[in-house]
């Protein structure tokens, strides 16, 4: 008989899935305790069900989503990099990030990605397949049964595009925020697309209270077509549309992701079109200087550079902030250490 995949289910799931086996409702509860507020590995480790619940759990459900095949610890600042092996034989990545007293996670949503943006690893992987919701969470439940501190804040804007995936990305993040799991509030919880513009109405519509964070990349059509395939699809006055509706529908500010890549959208030109851009929305802009690899010809900007784009963007009507990218020694950038792995096998 194969046995269930009970992580990924929510409560309401869980309960009927209990009832399906002829246990009552309340074990439900203690069952979702134990994964995804305890994070237990195996059945035998939930000391207050009965030995005999324990043993009927072990014959007909399973646990287990991941396992973690590597880890590496950056020398340069505390953030690990963890490649997780799935059932499947397929692979995904999640970072561990530490900054004073905010420790975040970043976690995938699919093997992959299908949108092929040209300075992303993950690009180079193609599409595999999208991730379960218990195989997002697991990726949380690993890292934070390893580290002794809380983690605080969780980003889904790993491998993959999350709102391709968007009914296991929300159902993902319900579990992580929900009072008997990780309690992770909303506000702590982002979303991220690339601008999957049904999506983002539907968001908006649903109430979702997690973040959005919209990777932006360019400041025309004409340059985002090339860096953002999906904006072909989705141009940017229709994403443009869409997050003003998602701004007045929640009200909620949205984020909005900026790749500084050297060469290609850090002039004074796109500093100052970004500011028209983004003036009449409320928004926050996060500056991410561009995570360099050996795979792929981009840079990143220079110290120099960087501070010259800085200065003339630091006048706008919204919010700037600089996120430096953290483990650059241990490949962090989305798919880089897959991608390493798959090379290193090959040669």
């Amino acid at each position: 008989m194969k046995k269930a995949v009970i992580k990924g289910l929510d409560l309401a799931d869980l309960e009927s899935w209990i009832m399906s086996i002829g246990e009552k409702p309340y074990r439900a509860r203690q069952l979702y305790r134990w994964m995804y507020r305890k994070g237990a590995r195996a059945f035998a480790e939930m000391t207050d069900l009965s030995r005999e619940f324990r043993l009927k759990l072990e014959e007909i459900a399973n646990l287990e989503c991941l396992r973690i095949e590597m880890r590496q610890q950056s020398k340069l600042d505390q953030s690990i990099k963890y490649l997780f092996r799935l059932p499947d034989n397929q692979a995904v990545e999640a970072v561990y990030m530490l900054e004073g007293n905010r420790i975040t996670v970043c976690l995938s949503t699919m093997v992959g990605c299908p949108i092929g943006c040209p300075y992303c690893a993950t690009g180079i992987m193609g599409f595999k397949r999208n991730l379960t919701a218990g195989e997002i969470v697991d990726q949380f439940l690993w890292i934070q049964r390893e580290q002794s501190q809380k983690i605080t804040n969780v980003v889904l804007m790993g491998m993959g595009e999350p709102f391709l995936n968007y009914e296991a990305v929300v159902k993902a993040a319900a579990i992580l925020n929900s009072e008997l799991g990780a309690e992770i509030a909303a506000r702590r919880i982002t979303i991220s697309t690339v601008g999957i513009v049904p999506q983002i109405y539907r968001y908006a519509d649903e109430g979702q209270r997690y973040k959005l964070a919209i990777s932006m990349n360019a400041v025309n059509d004409q340059q985002r077509n090339k860096l953002v395939p999906i904006n072909q699809k989705y141009p940017l006055p229709e994403l443009m549309k869409a997050v003003n509706y998602y701004t007045r529908k929640s009200r909620r500010r949205v984020t909005f992701e900026y790749v500084l890549i050297k060469g290609v959208n850090d002039g004074s030109r796109h500093a100052r079109e970004l500011i028209i851009l983004l003036s009449k929305i409320p928004c926050k802009l996060n500056i991410i200087p561009y995570n360099s690899n050996e795979f792929l010809p981009y840079k990143a900007p220079s110290e120099k550079e960087l501070e010259h784009f800085l200065a003339k963007i630091y006048d706008a009507p919204f919010t700037v902030t600089v996120r430096r990218s953290k483990g650059q020694s241990i490949a962090a950038a989305c798919g880089q250490l897959y991608i390493r792995g798959q090379y290193t096998a090959e040669d």
